[in-house]
């Protein structure tokens, strides 16, 4: 039975692990949808479709950044509705759901090869995108809503990069596979499609049932405007400085997914399990270090933390680029290193935003979680979709070649090099560079415990969307 939204706000202590494993449940969707389009979309669109480098990064890039104008909408619309599911309960499966049907279509391949599949893939992935953000937003929120208490929210956080971890391990890791016992070329990538869409749809049922005892929170005022929610963001320091440094580090991990094929057929030689070696590589580790993190978190704090996994993330990449020269035993472990400032990087920084969630209540008497996540996952998809344009760019610029056979042509020694100074310079470059963002945040536990204790406003009901309950 679904607990109602009522008006309790976020419990104080620790919740039931059940509520941990239901919430960590929907990164099986995120996970799935945030890598695999960025794994295998642009070399779906070079190697398959035989569309151009230079306009595949488009096709690539701009869905996604119409989500940078959408996440916000669809913040500020879960903020606004009210339901027996809670306020954001409802997105999760009904955009879920939606979202694994259109991830299929992106790769259902209705015009074959050519100008007019690239055309239909640009439009089935900004249908998809649009699905994405009504599921990711309210997913992001609930955090903030879920828990008061400093040390939970990071609690909360490992379990769902443990699950994202695992997700984005099994998408990446099978996804290849699926698609070459499929037969490969537009056949293999249908089946690919389909594969991907079970997990997107099994995490999104699985995040709704299995967050229905978890308390709702109380969301309220959401900002009728885009401008206002930006003022609102404005206006929160530390949220502001998270941000910048989450997009130009997620730009980074970004580029690394999108090279992922390319540096396994032209660097590593090795397009048959080079992609699967290479993604499990750099994912598993997540699954076993994250106890490891959150304990150095716990002992330094979640700042100190994320700035010592993007260094440790940007020196395994930096290092990278002597792989030509180095045999495969070699390269494996740095892209191991990779993944364990992977998860640290992620986990920190997801476990950070929150804070500054509670930061703004406590500061301002509302609480928005819905305003502030729609911009970080604005943000967020922005910089995943920035980062194949840039690799997509790269390629187009040192000479790659096309091709729609399935198969990728021969490159010059050029193109080789693009491939591997964006599969390792750049994401280094990015994912490091970006700490430099940091210096502006300043929450700690000691000051989050210091804030008044928030007592937000409720919102009126007239201005409220309705979702499964009739008589509110």
């Amino acid at each position: 039975m679904d607990a109602p939204s009522g008006g309790a706000g976020p419990v104080a202590g620790a919740l039931p692990r059940r509520v941990h494993a239901g919430y960590a449940l929907g990164s099986l969707a995120t996970g799935a949808f945030g890598t695999v389009p960025g794994l295998l979309l642009l070399p779906y669109l070079t190697d398959t479709l035989g569309v151009a480098a230079g306009a595949a990064a488009l096709l690539v890039l701009l869905p996604k950044a119409w989500d940078v104008l959408v996440n916000p909408v669809a913040g500020r619309i879960s903020d606004r509705t009210r339901s027996r599911w809670g306020a954001r309960r409802p997105y999760l499966l009904v955009a879920g759901l939606a979202l694994g049907v259109l991830f299929a279509a992106i790769f259902a391949a209705p015009f074959g090869a050519g100008p007019a599949a690239g055309a239909y893939v640009a439009v089935a992935f900004l249908a998809t995108a649009t699905a994405f953000a009504f599921f990711q937003v309210p997913y992001v929120a609930m955090p903030a809503e879920l828990t008061d208490d400093y040390a939970e929210r990071t609690r909360l956080m490992s379990w769902r990069i443990a699950v994202l971890a695992l997700a984005i391990l099994v998408s990446g890791a099978v996804a290849p596979l699926v698609r070459d016992a499929g037969g490969g070329g537009l056949p293999g990538h249908r089946w690919m499609g389909l594969f991907v869409a079970g997990l997107i749809a099994l995490g999104a049922v699985g995040a709704f049932l299995g967050t229905r005892s978890a308390p709702g929170g109380t969301v309220a005022e959401s900002e009728p405007t885009l401008r206002a929610q930006l003022a609102v963001v404005a206006g929160n320091r530390p949220f502001r400085a998270l941000l910048v440094c989450f997009v130009v580090q997620s730009a980074g991990v970004a580029t690394v997914l999108a090279g992922v094929n390319y540096f396994a057929e032209q660097i590593l030689r090795d397009p048959e399990g080079g992609p699967t070696i290479l993604f499990a590589c750099f994912v598993a580790p997540a699954l076993l270090v994250m106890p490891l993190w959150t304990r150095v978190g716990a002992r330094v704090g979640k700042l100190a933390a994320l700035v010592a996994a993007s260094l440790i993330f940007a020196t395994g990449a930096l290092t990278l680029v002597a792989a030509p020269v180095l045999p495969a035993l070699a390269v494996y472990p740095l892209v191991a290193l990779i993944g364990v400032g992977y998860a640290g990087q992620q986990v920190f920084a997801l476990a950070m935003l929150p804070d500054c969630i509670a930061y703004d209540t406590a500061r301002t008497g509302r609480r928005q979680a819905g305003v502030f996540t729609g911009v970080w996952t604005a943000g967020e998809t922005f910089g995943l979709a920035l980062g194949p344009g840039i690799f997509g760019l790269v390629l187009q610029l040192t000479g790659y070649v096309s091709s729609d056979t399935g198969t990728a042509a021969t490159q010059s020694d050029t193109a080789r090099l693009g491939i591997l100074i964006g599969f390792t310079v750049l994401p280094a470059l990015l994912v490091g560079l970006a700490v430099l963002f940091l210096r502006p945040y300043d929450l700690s536990s000691a000051r989050l415990a210091a804030e008044p204790d928030p007592t937000p406003h409720t919102h009126p009901a007239d201005r409220a969307v309705v979702v499964g309950d009739e008589s509110r």
